[in-house]
């Protein structure tokens, strides 16, 4: 366990480039770790503001609840399942059950409209926290309208009403940015952090920030 550090000052903000779960196919619990470190700093009396960037892997592909594997398989090749299942039994060390046997392909946008809704009542950060786990652990099809309907009233939104027009032009901002993949992580808008880090080299970022 990493060690807790012994003074934080106030943290301003972190942004997240983060978004489309199936981007995190080799290392999602990035944002396990990343929400741990958050919550160290804010125990030490810390502030940290999270700040969602959307990103879409595959915003062309046509996903309709085919079985994960089997799409990242037809995408990038045969090694990438294994990979993923090792990546799956790594994150068992982190305490993250990642069950990629029963997750499904699925397009993000109208999840990413819900994130923006729920960041809107403060409530991102949780809403990201349930469509992980609803994607990776509990093999929910999260483009599915009904499954959206009922992540929003366990994360506590009414209504999804996010503007579909604004999302588009924040996706197409993120890509023209130079964003292919994720995480990307940046602190007050310093050099982001890519890829997945330990804890504490998260807490350290948050610190500095």
């Amino acid at each position: 366990m990493a060690r807790r550090p012994a003074a934080v000052r106030p943290v301003q903000g972190c942004r997240l480039a983060a978004a489309e779960p199936a981007a995190f196919l080799r290392d999602p619990d990035a944002y396990v770790r990343l929400e741990r470190a958050i919550e160290r700093v804010r125990a030490d009396g810390g502030k940290v503001d999270v700040v969602f960037r959307p990103f879409q892997l595959a915003p062309d592909a046509a996903f309709d609840g085919e079985p994960l594997l089997e799409v990242l398989a037809g995408m990038f090749g045969s090694h990438v399942v294994a990979e993923t299942r090792q990546a799956a039994a790594d994150a068992v060390k982190d305490g993250v059950t990642l069950d990629y046997g029963r997750a499904v392909a699925a397009g993000t946008f109208e999840a990413h409209r819900l994130i923006r809704s729920a960041a809107s009542r403060g409530l991102g950060e949780a809403a990201v926290e349930r469509l992980f786990r609803a994607h990776f652990t509990d093999g929910l099809n999260i483009a599915d309208p009904a499954t959206l309907k009922r992540l929003a009233a366990e994360i506590g939104v009414a209504t999804n009403n996010a503007p579909a027009d604004q999302l588009r032009d924040d996706l197409a901002r993120v890509r023209t940015a130079g964003i292919r993949s994720v995480p990307q992580i940046s602190f007050d808008g310093g050099r982001p952090l890519s890829g997945t880090q330990s804890e504490t080299t998260y807490a350290k970022a948050l610190q500095a920030a």
